[in-house]
């Protein structure tokens, strides 16, 4: 009997491509990965998860990096027939970490987009209640604002994949309000999986890392990059200028990093 995934996927290039696993960060989704996808690595084939709780992939807990890293295993298990680069944003990375590690004979390669991981306890706990306080938008114009003031601003990312971005994943809540679709439950025990201590991939994996070098304090610690360059034979690790949604802000970068270890 064939496996089915509870995750919502979504996929670009052709069904003969290199594999790449793209996996999207905190209050995401897998849609994000688009532009990059068409206009930057049209060869790859790339496997795009709303991660559980995120998009319209199933909410149901529990909430941790153990289960979505079995959500993926069974998603690759159902699509792939060999070991696939996997590309990780932010929380996304993390989980790519955790599923090298678990299952290392579906991880060839490693590219890691600013993640999250090992962070600070308490700079984790301001950003939870920070969720909690302000879960949704009155309206439209003000989700765009708050994104406009974060890592999406004008500056940093292409105007219109900011309203690519409103259109796919911005929907109803209560009271005609506007929010993410994602599962608020689920986002909030996933800010305290952030700040378990991190750990590192399989020695052998060839692995990449981009830091975002506008995020102050940085997501990526001295001590992860140093436990890092110990610990991997094969490591290159990367500062851009750009703010923390690195594949958005620089497409055409991040596609020629991912195609280096294709």
């Amino acid at each position: 009997m064939a496996v089915v995934s509870s995750l919502h996927v979504h996929r670009f290039g052709p069904a003969d491509g290199p594999v790449v696993l793209a996996l999207h960060g905190l209050t995401g989704h897998g849609n994000r990965w688009e532009t990059l996808a068409t206009e930057h690595l049209p060869q790859a084939r790339i496997i795009a998860p709303d991660l559980r709780g995120h998009g319209r992939s199933t909410s149901l807990p529990p909430w941790d990096l153990e289960t979505i890293v079995a959500d993926l295993a069974q998603l690759l298990r159902a699509e792939t027939d060999g070991p696939v680069v996997v590309v990780g944003h932010s929380f996304g990375g993390a989980t790519g970490i955790h599923l090298a590690r678990q299952h290392p004979d579906l991880v060839r390669a490693l590219v890691l987009l600013d993640p999250a991981i090992g962070i600070d306890a308490k700079l984790i706990e301001q950003i939870a209640l920070a969720n909690l306080a302000s879960p949704d938008y009155t309206d439209l114009a003000e989700a765009r604002s708050d994104k406009q003031v974060s890592a999406w601003g004008p500056d940093e990312v292409d105007p219109e994949a900011l309203e690519r971005e409103l259109a796919e994943h911005l929907v109803p809540t209560e009271g005609g309000r506007v929010g993410w679709r994602v599962f608020q439950p689920a986002i909030t025990s996933y800010w305290g999986q952030l700040a378990r201590p991190f750990v590192l991939p399989p020695a052998d994996l060839p692995t990449v890392l981009v830091r975002a070098g506008k995020v102050v304090p940085p997501y990526v610690t001295a001590e992860f990059l140093d436990a890092l360059t110990t610990h991997l034979d094969t490591f290159t690790a990367e500062v851009w200028d750009c703010d923390h949604m690195v594949a958005q802000a620089r497409p055409a970068d991040t596609a020629a990093l991912i195609a280096t270890v294709l």
